[in-house]
């Protein structure tokens, strides 16, 4: 099963429009961004090289020494004697490019060449982190970030729309379904609603991962994802014990099997007490770090006023940490959870925590950067807060169908034009208040 991926259209997009920039693409491992680009690359393009540096270490060689464009393609060609450059339709792929970080410094001599296109892929960007070899180790202190000649970009697992492609939905259909009834705020049919909701509960479950969402749809069985969620859960537990600095590898571990518990009390922030006993901020500040940058978590900030720009009232010390695949999630959860989501008879703060996660990673996904208002008070607490062009946008998260004092308040304020309350239930709208089924949070970008 080949999936569809949004990822594809900004592709193409970055062809017709990059310029002197080559394209470096972030995001977690497992996502597909390897088969995306892989895709991509022999899709549209005449001639096409695909370099990976983790599987073919060696290849690092080719970026030793000079870094002028004509020395690395002559280089390229002494090792592939088929490459050929098509001009204006060569793209040459460097995958795992933080194992050779010299390809990245190559980055600038290779867009002012314009000979080819060059885009990268890789995981744990950015990061500070050890590994057994030495020569990679100084490699890494002494390149640097080609500014003006690189544009980055973040590729996420499946959205809930992408998953729906999967499951068999047509473009055209969804647009019907979804985006009509929610740019008129009338309520969707009941028998698609339903329907609807259960393929939502479904996405809870299995998560946005491609090799996960592609074995459940082949098998229809929800034990295969739970497995295969398992393989890499333990494979991110891996990259932790492999990648991270020594002194904080039980730390970043800690902090991110502590996630589940922390939702499942709904805890007003991020609580270090819940990692280890009279945790403290000083003791974690790395490890969040490392958990955020290696795309694990999304971080969510409160902010003192909810104000324009939200990032300029964030509190950089009360925050609240989500899984960034919401499938991995509830399988840290066990399989238990699963089925009570399944069935929809999951109960207590566990739901609103797993809800809160789906909502936080589809709006992310949407491309909101979202913050959370908490007054000192701890009272009238408001679960998201994104802006646009019309301003500020309240969100407010509820597993179930129960009124929010809090955010109704929060309405009244003069300069809100309207919030978003997602519920299990249908379309409607009373005041500045739009109430929306969970699964339409995929798709608030495509209505202003």
């Amino acid at each position: 099963m080949k999936l569809k991926r949004k990822f594809t259209d900004f592709l193409l997009n970055w062809r017709s429009h990059h310029g002197k920039e080559c394209l470096l693409v972030k995001g977690a491992r497992q996502i597909g961004k390897t088969f995306t680009i892989d895709s991509f690359g022999r899709d549209n393009y005449a001639s096409y090289l695909y370099i990976n540096f983790q599987t073919n270490p060696e290849y690092r060689e080719i970026f030793s020494g000079s870094l002028e464009a004509a020395d690395i393609l002559r280089k390229i060609s002494g090792v592939f004697a088929d490459f050929r450059i098509s001009a204006g339709s060569t793209l040459i792929f460097l995958d795992e490019i933080q194992i050779c970080p010299r390809a990245r410094t190559a980055f600038k001599p290779l867009a002012i060449d314009g000979q080819v296109d060059v885009i990268a892929s890789g995981s744990l960007l950015g990061l500070t982190f050890l590994d057994d070899d030495a020569t990679l180790n100084r490699e890494r202190r002494e390149s640097s970030i080609p500014v003006g000649y690189e544009r980055q970009a973040t590729m996420y697992s499946l959205d809930f729309e992408e998953y729906l492609w999967a499951v068999g939905y047509r473009t055209e259909v969804i647009e019907d379904l979804l985006l009509d009834p929610l740019a008129s705020l009338q309520p969707v049919p009941d028998i698609v609603h339903k329907k609807l909701q259960r393929h939502f509960r479904d996405y809870i479950v299995t998560g946005g991962m491609p090799e996960v969402v592609t074995n459940f749809l082949c098998a229809n069985s929800y034990n295969v994802a739970f497995e295969i969620q398992q393989k890499i859960l333990t494979a991110n537990l891996d990259d932790i014990s492999r990648y991270a600095p020594t002194a904080e590898k039980p730390k970043i571990r800690a902090c991110y099997l502590s996630i589940p518990k922390q939702l499942a009390r709904e805890n007003k922030k991020f609580k270090y007490s819940a990692v280890v006993e009279h945790g403290r901020s000083r003791m974690f500040f790395s490890s969040i770090d490392w958990l955020r940058e290696s795309a694990l978590v999304f971080q969510c900030h409160n902010v003192e006023a909810p104000d324009i720009p939200l990032r300029a009232y964030r509190k950089d010390d009360c925050f609240k940490l989500y899984a960034s695949d919401t499938g991995i999630l509830t399988s840290m959860m066990g399989f238990p959870v699963v089925r009570t989501i399944l069935d929809n008879s999951i109960k207590g703060f566990a739901k609103g925590g797993i809800y809160e996660n789906v909502v936080m990673g589809l709006l992310i996904r949407c491309g909101y950067d979202p913050s959370y208002y908490l007054p000192k008070s701890n009272l009238s607490e408001i679960d998201f807060l994104i802006e646009n062009e019309k301003g500020i946008i309240p969100i407010e998260v509820k597993a179930g169908n129960d009124s929010s004092v809090s955010f109704d308040r929060f309405l009244e304020r003069p300069d809100v034009e309207f919030g978003y309350k997602f519920v299990n239930g249908n379309i409607g709208k009373s005041g500045k208040k739009i109430t929306l089924p969970h699964y339409m949070v995929a798709f608030i970008d495509k209505v202003r």
